[in-house]
């Protein structure tokens, strides 16, 4: 039995609908109390949240290996949530970020640290384990959406270009390292197949969608308000 955690999300989504497609019946899909499973059709639901551990042990019942999506900034709540996996779970298989074990530069990155922190506990907790280091994830883009429709225009801090990857193609790796023991202990770096910047991501969405867009650079802290 799988447990997919992050199951209506952008990767856990295309998680379920790989493992579907590889015939691997077995899998149970985690969803938050209230939230609606609509896209989940035919798939085993369970209820439950990562800040409630107690709560989670019910949907890792019976469960082998889990995917692991960790949604919060900080790793507050990990330690509990692993032992919980650890008390069922044979293997994990965790989506990080590619900046973890970067630059010296990269390392000071809040994101890149939180990933790095959770890779260190998932260590501790001793589950074997698989971790999919990720570049830029290309559902991330969909926070753009309220400035395309109404302005046209993105705005936002001019952050290094990256290999933006699609979240399916995260999901295909993740559908055969839990399907596949094989790959316990190892460390998989995702990227997309070129080096995108964010202009040129603004640009191809206004391509596809037949609209003229442009991006304008803004100061961190200015976003940072305005967010």
């Amino acid at each position: 039995m799988i447990l997919v955690i992050g199951a209506t999300g952008n990767v856990g989504r295309h998680v379920h609908s790989q493992l579907h497609a590889m015939g691997a019946a077995d899998a149970r899909a985690l969803v938050r109390p209230g939230a609606t499973a609509h896209r989940l059709d035919g798939v085993e639901v369970a209820t439950g949240s990562l800040d409630d551990p107690h709560a989670l042990a019910a949907a890792l019942t019976g469960v082998d290996t889990v995917f692991l999506v960790w949604p919060f900034i900080t790793t507050e709540g990990a330690p509990a949530v692993l032992e919980a996996i650890g008390q069922q779970a044979k293997r994990l298989v965790y989506l990080s970020s590619i900046g973890v074990g970067g630059r010296t530069e990269e390392q000071a990155d809040p994101i890149f640290k939180l990933h790095a922190d959770m890779e260190r506990l998932i260590e501790l907790c001793a589950v074997p384990r698989t971790v999919l280091r990720s570049d830029t994830i290309a559902s991330n883009t969909l926070g753009w959406a309220e400035q395309i429709r109404t302005a046209g225009i993105v705005r936002g801090p001019l952050t290094a270009p990256t290999a933006v990857i699609d979240p399916r193609d995260i999901a295909a790796v993740a559908a055969r390292t839990l399907t596949d023991d094989t790959h316990v202990g190892a460390t998989y770096l995702l990227t997309g197949p070129q080096v995108i910047s964010r202009p040129e991501q603004v640009k191809a969405i206004g391509a596809v969608i037949g609209r003229e867009l442009r991006f304008e650079e803004e100061p961190v802290p200015d976003a940072r308000a305005r967010m």
